[in-house]
Order: C-alpha cells, then sequence, then structure tokens
C-alpha cells in the first residue's frame, strides 16, 4: 500500500483502488457502510476522493484489515473512540515511516 501523494486535489476512485490494492467494489461498498467516505460525484456519478476521503479509507483498512475488525465493530470504534483511533493511527503510519527509512538506509550502507 502506497501513501498518497498530498498535492492532489481530488483521486479517482481507481487511484484509491490503486492506493491500497482493493477492487473499486470494495471503496463504493465501505462508501455506504461509513458515514465519514463522502467523495464528490459529478453529473454522471463520478466519484472524486478528497485527500481527507483517503485519510478516512486507510484508518477503516487499519481497522478491517490490519487489526480484524469486522465491519460493525470498526464503526464501533469509530462512533465511540474516533478521536484515539486517529491519534493511535497517525502514530503508526509515522512509525511505519520511520521504519520503511531505516530500511532503507540500511540497505544503502
Amino acid at each position: 500500500m502506497m501513501e498518497h501523494p498530498k498535492d492532489k486535489i481530488y483521486y479517482s476512485i481507481g487511484e484509491v483502488a490503486n492506493m491500497f490494492g482493493v477492487n473499486q467494489s470494495l471503496i463504493r461498498f465501505w462508501e455506504n457502510e461509513f458515514s465519514i467516505i463522502k467523495p464528490r460525484k459529478n453529473a454522471k456519478g463520478t466519484r472524486f476522493f478528497s485527500p481527507a476521503d483517503v485519510d478516512n479509507f486507510h484508518l477503516i483498512f487499519h481497522l478491517v484489515k490490519e487489526r480484524g475488525y469486522t465491519l460493525a465493530g470498526a464503526k464501533q470504534i469509530l462512533r465511540e473512540k474516533h478521536k484515539q483511533i486517529n491519534e493511535d493511527f497517525e502514530l503508526i503510519k509515522r512509525l511505519k515511516n520511520v521504519r520503511s527509512f531505516l530500511i532503507e538506509l540500511k540497505n544503502t550502507i
């Protein structure tokens, strides 16, 4: 899974699917299941995901795919402990970035 560049204003559903290595249908499904994912849609119904939507999708992905929560469990966690989960998730992302940097540094030495 790659980090999304911060310079884009919107991402297509295909770009988001590629970031996480999932099918577009999962993104549409989670959009319906989780109210924190709210892409803009044009007149044709094409979805445009903001960086905040991508971050929220990443959080849900972390809870469901990496931590093993059910959808109901992830919804409950997000309702009850949204601030704490966001802080923990940001810390995990930073630690993963540090780990990647250290591995890259080790490989160059």
